[in-house]
């Protein structure tokens, strides 16, 4: 059975990033919480592994041509790096400022924008919206190089204000029209085509000010000229800190209705939410500081399988726990589509609107290509994490068939499981009677254990962080 700091920390890693196996659980319950916390907050102090490895062994994963590729390589990171706060981060972000590749063709450009989260994710609210607003992706997606001194076009102005960071009715009309006043001459310069000169060349941000409008506008009561005006007053608006804080909830804490409907909903926890935009007021804006003070929360560590995975965090987790690949191989670049079939593209989403997620997530296609995933990828029972899975199973001696099941349970998670999920996996388990390591682990009893496995990943539970 788990103990009450094993299952912290393995609540604590699926939400900072997509889980971690039993062996990685038990170094970092040795540890204080509050430690850990702090040193996911501090990604750069830590080192990725060397990320050349792709490079020279897994060459595809080089092209820019399409998502599918740096797409891929993302959730690698996600489950394999030691930085999963970072990587988390940025989908996070690329969840709220959703962009995508089908409107520019041109992958290089987001996957810019994507290190862009990952660098400045745990920044300031101010710093993250101002690199935002100078993202040639985010320029080219939301049309704001086609928003001219002499004629506006309020694309971005609207989304900054309606999705980024303010939310519905808590800005006016004129104050859209001023905004997209102020970012004016906000442009990129083309970079060179990609045939025959290079397919790697990201565009580069360029303010035109022979194309921006220096008058001066009003914009939430206040005077402002530019962009970078319009920012600092958004970030100093409680409205902004609310909105970003029920979205960090909605992403790691619990599921919460669409964003559209946020104006007639109130939240699922507003003493929670209280306790972000607090933080958030305070710190000016700092998102370090608003994750310090939600990881650290009791009703953090109180919502446990409160939110269905992401397609993404579903893949990365199965890779987790399978152990496999544990070096890029060939079945790396299948990642992406997995995900893409699941109903997330990454770099790809279907709008500005981001993802829809919670129990959207979920339909008897998507969840089809779920357990199909999690199975092809755990029947191997000599992938590392199974076979560490069966090891630890058979270090406890024999088993019956509730302990066979309570024991399988606690390895893939520990996960909580309902009494009918339950009876049916201890169905299973008596049809084999008596687990026993008498004669050492067998093939038979590598089957079995290797089989409940696959249950454990197929049952409905399974799509819980």
């Amino acid at each position: 059975m788990a103990d009450d700091q094993i299952e912290l920390m393995a609540h604590l890693m699926r939400r900072v990033g997509v889980g971690a196996r039993r062996d990685a659980l038990e170094v970092l319950a040795e540890r204080p919480y509050e430690d850990v916390v702090e040193e996911l907050l501090h990604p750069d102090e830590l080192t990725d592994p060397d990320q050349d490895v792709f490079d020279r062994y897994l060459p595809v994963l080089l092209a820019t041509e399409l998502p599918e590729s740096p797409g891929s390589r993302w959730i690698y990171n996600m489950a394999n790096g030691p930085r999963p706060l970072r990587e988390k981060m940025a989908l996070f972000w690329h969840h709220v400022f959703a962009t995508a590749w089908f409107k520019s063709s041109h992958a290089r450009a987001i996957t810019a924008q994507i290190e862009l989260f990952r660098e400045n994710g745990l920044g300031s609210m101010r710093q993250i919206l101002l690199d935002l607003s100078r993202d040639p992706c985010m320029i080219d997606w939301l049309d704001n190089s086609e928003n001219h001194a002499h004629a506006n076009n309020e694309n971005y102005g609207r989304e900054l204000l309606e999705l980024f960071s303010l939310g519905i009715g808590n800005y006016t009309e004129d104050d859209v029209k001023a905004a997209a006043r102020a970012f004016t001459g906000w442009t990129f310069q083309q970079p060179w085509p990609r045939y025959p000169y290079s397919e790697g060349i990201a565009p580069i941000f360029k303010f035109d000010e022979t194309d921006h409008d220096f008058e001066e506008k009003t914009f939430l009561g206040q005077t402002v000229f530019d962009g970078e005006d319009v920012i600092n007053v958004i970030v100093k608006e409680e409205a902004c800190a609310r909105f970003i804080s029920r979205h960090l909830y909605n992403f790691f804490v619990a599921d919460e209705p669409g964003v559209a409907s946020w104006v007639a909903t109130p939240p699922r926890d507003q003493d929670a939410i209280d306790i972000l935009v607090a933080t958030f007021v305070d710190s000016d804006g700092d998102i370090r500081e608003v994750m310090r003070t939600l990881l650290n929360s009791e009703f953090f560590k109180e919502a446990r399988f409160q939110r269905v995975k992401s397609p993404a965090e579903f893949v990365g987790g199965v890779v987790t726990l399978a152990g496999t690949p544990q070096f890029p191989d060939f079945s790396t670049t299948e990642l992406w589509r997995a995900t893409m079939l699941m109903g997330q593209a990454l770099m790809n989403p279907s709008s500005v609107e981001g993802w829809h997620t919670g129990q959207e997530w979920l339909d008897s296609g998507t969840l089809t290509e779920r357990v199909n995933f999690a199975v092809k990828n755990l029947m191997d029972t000599s992938n590392p994490g199974v076979a560490s899975i069966i090891e630890r199973v058979a270090a406890s001696g024999d088993a019956t068939p509730d302990e066979f099941v309570e024991r399988c349970l606690d390895m893939c998670g520990p996960l909580q499981f309902s009494e009918d999920s339950r009876a049916t996996l201890i169905d299973f388990a008596e049809q084999g009677g008596l687990l026993s390591f008498r004669e050492g682990v067998t093939e038979e009893v590598e089957g079995r254990i290797g089989r409940m496995v696959q249950l454990i990943v197929s049952a409905p539970e399974y799509q819980f962080a």
